[in-house]
């Protein structure tokens, strides 16, 4: 990678939102927002290619996205109201009024998140959005083909504009109808800053996850008595206690058991571990945990453990059977099966992780949760086989060595 592509890597990872957040807020459509972000960068690779890389690159990204956004308008307003339509472009005038929460991407998320679309829309359309992220990188990230997100996507902006959804943020009524898409946005934007799945990405997003926790910090400003919104800043805040030690000088993934637990941020994990113990008073006077909740309190027990062979897997194992209550997903499934493994040993996991095969063939993270049961077994050539899949499905560079690494040593 070049210097002009570093730079222009860099202003997507740092401005794309900040840009279509800021646009959509000045012209009220998303379209535009977007189509003159995109342009705007699209400029920046013919241009800074020929004449460099300019002293601030956020600042020509906004200015040539904006100027872009103006053609469109003029193009697409030719028949309206001139004076007013001047108004809007020149005077900065916003399309509806922004609430009380002075943040463009906190806005722009409760648009996406509105009621009015279906769930798997919402949060697509948000990582898209707000998230910067690729359209491959949210397929990946719901297990879809490329072009099934793209006509998601697509058709979620069109009933955004043919509804009119206003840009802002809703009343406290209307707050509990959105929340729960919210949270799953940030919770899959931090997740792809954990653990990139792109191809070329860095292999961990250290401005994803920063900007993942910022907005949660706000919702929770937002809605301070919400446990799921709590539980969900917590879960991110004990993971990215452990982000140091996730990536060995070899550019290999680091796998729990082997992390430098000294290289954990102390004080990350001292304010999860208070919201988890929050949390849990909650619990005791009879309000029920939801899923970020009990995610958290998962992450608490692993933090807690000053050694992998301290933890206390038998709680886990309890955690995961109350989580899958709630959530009875094959992912859950999956993560349940590695204390299961712990505590009742391979060939109980094996049972476990191969009833899941028919929903989870295609992800990278079931073979290789499959590879080390079957390792752990002694079948060595249905490990290798297994790491072989996991290898051809991963997307992120850093785990992919690992993966080989791990193969490799089998004999």
């Amino acid at each position: 990678m070049n210097d002009v592509e570093r730079a222009i890597t860099r202003a997507h990872q740092d401005e794309w939102a900040r840009v279509v957040a800021g646009l959509t807020r000045r012209f009220g459509n998303l379209d535009i927002a977007e189509e003159a972000t995109a342009e705007a960068f699209a400029i920046a690779v013919e241009r800074w290619s020929r004449d460099g890389v300019p002293p601030n690159p956020g600042a020509w990204i906004h200015l040539t996205a904006s100027r872009k956004a103006v053609d469109r308008m003029r193009r697409e307003n030719k028949r309206d109201d001139k004076h007013k339509h001047a108004q809007l472009v020149y005077e900065n005038v916003p399309a509806e009024p922004v609430g009380a929460i002075a943040d463009d991407r906190l806005r722009l998320i409760f648009v996406c998140c509105h009621p009015a679309l279906a769930m798997d829309a919402r949060v697509a359309l948000t990582l898209r959005m707000v998230g910067g992220l690729t359209v491959a990188e949210i397929a990946r990230a719901f297990l879809v083909t490329e072009s099934t997100m793209g006509q998601r996507i697509t058709r979620a902006k069109a009933k955004i504009k043919a509804a009119r959804i206003p840009y802002r943020v809703p009343s406290d009524a209307d707050l509990p109808d959105r929340v729960s898409g919210v949270l799953a946005v940030l919770f899959l934007v931090f997740n792809e800053g954990y653990l990139a799945t792109g191809p070329h990405a860095d292999p961990v997003r250290a401005d994803l996850t920063a900007e993942a926790i910022r907005l949660t910090r706000l919702l929770r400003d937002l809605m301070p008595d919400n446990g799921e919104v709590a539980g969900l800043l917590a879960l991110m805040l004990l993971t990215e206690a452990r982000r140091a030690s996730r990536i060995s000088v070899d550019g290999e993934l680091v796998p729990l058991a082997e992390q430098d637990r000294g290289a954990w941020d102390a004080v990350l994990i001292a304010e999860g571990h208070r919201i988890v113990r929050e949390r849990l008073a909650a619990a005791a006077a009879g309000v029920a945990p939801g899923r970020y909740q009990i995610l958290a309190a998962i992450g608490a027990v692993h933090t807690s453990a000053r050694d992998m062979r301290d933890t206390d897997w038998s709680q886990v194992l309890a955690l995961y059977d109350q989580l899958v209550t709630l959530d009875p997903s094959p992912i859950v499934e999956l993560n349940r099966s590695v204390a299961v493994a712990e505590l009742d040993g391979p060939e109980a996991a094996l049972a476990t992780v191969d009833r899941l095969e028919k929903s989870l063939s295609d992800y990278h993270a079931f073979h290789a949760t499959r590879a080390d049961v079957l390792r752990r077994l002694g079948r060595t050539q249905d490990a290798r086989a297994a790491y072989d899949r996991a290898i051809d499905l991963a997307g992120n560079t850093a785990e992919i060595a690992s993966l080989r690494r791990l193969r490799d040593r089998l004999r």
